[in-house]
């Protein structure tokens, strides 16, 4: 599975108009299965992302997680938006290609379980919407931008 994070202090997803999900400070997760992608590669990616150090601890250094903002009074939010796009391949011309995106229907299941498995693990989680064409509204704390890739 593929993840671009962007460290955020607040973005929001709005469908035909309406806000479907929005956080305060926390990381703005695009999420992207792949063909051969299990429940394995989605739980590993999670847990990476749970535990990535990229927000600042008191001395100004990136060394807390989404989760230990929690514990400083200001909850990390997840705001996770599936964007088969991640799997672009540019290399055969000027049109991505997207094969080696998962099928729709895998790729619908895979982010769900993703989603399902985010909120036991995690306090706050908002969503967008599987295929639906999203307007992703976010201010980029830093910027920080991670892209990170599961086997």
């Amino acid at each position: 599975m593929i993840s671009l994070l962007q460290r955020v202090s607040q973005a929001h997803v709005i469908v035909d108009g309406q806000t479907l999900g929005q956080i305060g400070p926390g990381l703005l997760v695009l999420v992207c299965a792949e063909r051969g992608d299990s429940e394995a590669q989605a739980n590993k990616l999670l847990a990476k992302i749970l535990k990535l150090r990229i927000f600042a601890d008191d001395a100004g250094k990136m060394n807390r997680s989404v989760q230990d903002l929690d514990g400083l009074g200001t909850p990390g939010g997840l705001l996770i938006v599936s964007q088969f796009t991640l799997a672009a391949d540019t290399t055969g011309g000027n049109r991505p290609s997207f094969t080696q995106a998962a099928a729709p229907d895998e790729g619908r299941r895979l982010y769900d379980h993703f989603v399902t498995q985010a909120r036991a693990a995690h306090p706050i989680v908002q969503t967008g919407q599987f295929a639906a064409d999203m307007k992703v509204h976010l201010v980029n704390d830093g910027p920080i931008t991670i892209p990170l890739r599961v086997a």
